[in-house]
């Protein structure tokens, strides 16, 4: 098929804005693939591994924004391209009116005519974060990192001259954060409250703060630290500094802590300030032990949900006025009497990072052979995250999915197709997935996955088999799309759903434990 270029010099886009055109761009009628992207030589390599690398590619430089097309002939591509350029063109075009937006060209600029800014939301390449990210800080400015692809000494020296100025260096790779009531790049629409979260797990991060609005509590602030922070090398230099922030905030009364385990020497000192903080700390370390967290003052939680029940408890809720989402026992029976024999496995299909490593942690606890793509212990690492083998789950937010595409959250194609070869296999009882909803989202994650759910499970029933698809929807009421509506898709075209990642981990379990035993 013919690849088709247009090269726009010296354009540039932010990759949040263009995750999201690549995205819409792919869903043009007529093309086999689109790649909206700058015309750096990580995303060079990006388009030559993917057979869309032509002399114009090689020719642009990094400032350079490149659309890059593959369809059946060189109209359909000349078409593509055309309506490719208008999705550009609207997306640059400044809205008018009152509140309208201004753009400028550089962060120098953007500071001197914005009166009162005290914050910059840097994403751009990786090559050139570091860079901004120094400007920002030089005009005393927060700083919340998107970008990724950073070496880890910049990491470290942009988060010491934070700290030194009084500053927060969320970053890089920081995906979520609400400051102030607003959430930036991938947040959801909770109401203020009492608790405060910092948080090293983006999709961690929106869990806990959906979950604490569900039980009736809200947020105060979510920072997040940059997946990085509690590295050995890093120190949890931000998880500390968040820590203190949410300490000195008079209208944070409990702080939660959510991250996959520290290094030791990282959590020594992150408990260490918990035991200083003055106020309740509740901490979900993820696979985490309890003892050390007990013993520093702190509350431990082992799960989302947990942590989420406990941080609200402390901030006043009264525990007997909470709907505590209890796990439905009898639902569990009800499914395990429709799996076959040969029907043993779970295979999670998941968009956020920290909830598949939830759902395999939980797995893990009663049944053999869980294995995932981001798993730390080699024994349960999946050697090929293409192919599934037993219980397997799947981050397809994940490196090695995300080269050159956007996030799942934002285009969920790549997950599509696996949801239709796992539905294939017999020995599959049931596959999970998550829906996460909010501010930089698919705009409808579950109507674009709708049709592979139906044709999958058709595709059970043809060969006599049951396939229980169970779903978990992240988000409140308030976002767009709204939470009720995206359920309601879903129990439509009868799919189980679970209130929680933690029910959807115990579910999952419950349904492929064999009858009688406990889930």
């Amino acid at each position: 098929m013919p690849v088709k270029v247009i090269v726009r010099k010296n354009t540039y886009f932010d990759s949040v804005s263009l995750m999201s055109l690549s995205t819409r761009a792919n869903q043009i009628e007529g093309i086999e693939q689109a790649v909206v992207a700058m015309g750096t030589e990580m995303n060079k390599g990006v388009l030559r591994n993917v057979g869309l690398f032509t002399p114009e590619v090689d020719a642009a430089g990094n400032g350079d924004l490149l659309i890059v097309v593959k369809a059946a002939s060189d109209a359909r591509c000349e078409s593509a391209l055309g309506e490719v350029a208008k999705l550009l063109d609207k997306r640059d075009k400044p809205r008018g009116g009152a509140g309208s937006e201004i753009r400028y060209a550089t962060l120098a600029s953007a500071a001197e005519n914005v009166a009162g800014a005290n914050l910059a939301i840097i994403s751009v390449p990786g090559e050139y974060a570091a860079r901004e990210a120094r400007a920002a800080l030089d005009r005393d400015l927060h700083v919340l990192l998107f970008s990724d692809n950073m070496g880890i000494e910049d990491e470290i020296a942009l988060k010491q001259a934070a700290h030194d100025k009084g500053l927060l260096l969320m970053g890089p790779d920081c995906g979520t954060a609400i400051l102030g009531g607003v959430g930036l790049c991938f947040a959801n629409a909770v109401r203020r409250g009492n608790i405060g979260i910092v948080g090293a797990s983006g999709t961690g991060s929106q869990e806990l703060s959906v979950r604490i609005h569900d039980f009736g509590g809200g947020i105060t602030q979510l920072i997040g630290t940059g997946g990085r922070d509690l590295s050995e090398a890093v120190g949890g230099i931000m998880m500390l500094d968040g820590m203190r922030a949410l300490a000195n905030d008079p209208a944070t009364e409990v702080i939660v802590l959510v991250s996959k385990p520290p290094a030791k020497s990282v959590e020594k000192k992150v408990l260490a300030a918990v035991a200083e903080c003055g106020k309740p700390v509740v901490v979900c370390f993820l696979g985490g032990s309890q003892a050390p967290v007990t013993q520093a003052g702190g509350h431990f939680a082992r799960t989302t949900k947990e942590a989420a029940l406990k941080a609200v408890i402390l901030g006043g809720q009264k525990e007997s006025e909470i709907n505590k989402r209890a796990l439905n026992l009898p639902l569990i029976e009800e499914v395990r009497a429709k799996l076959g024999p040969q029907q043993q496995y779970i295979r999670g299909l998941m968009c956020g990072g920290t909830l598949c490593e939830e759902l395999s942690l939980i797995a893990r606890e009663t049944l053999p052979n869980v294995y995932s793509n981001i798993a730390k212990d080699p024994a349960h690492r999946l050697e090929d995250a293409g192919r599934s083998r037993a219980h397997s789950f799947i981050d397809f937010g994940d490196d090695e999915f995300t080269r050159g595409r956007p996030h799942p959250m934002i285009d969920p194609s790549l997950r599509i197709e696996r949801l239709l070869q796992e539905a294939r296999d017999p020995s599959v009882g049931v596959i999970v997935l998550d829906f996460i909803l909010g501010f930089g989202a698919h705009e409808d994650p579950v109507g674009v996955t709708l049709p592979a759910i139906l044709e999958g499970q058709a595709l059970a029933r043809r060969e006599g088999r049951h396939l229980e698809i169970l779903a978990y929807v992240l988000g409140t009421e308030h976002d767009t799309p709204s939470l009720g509506e995206q359920t309601r898709k879903l129990t439509d075209a009868g799919v189980t759903l679970a209130s929680s990642c933690t029910n959807a981990g115990l579910l999952a379990r419950g349904f492929v434990t064999k009858k009688g035993a406990q889930p």
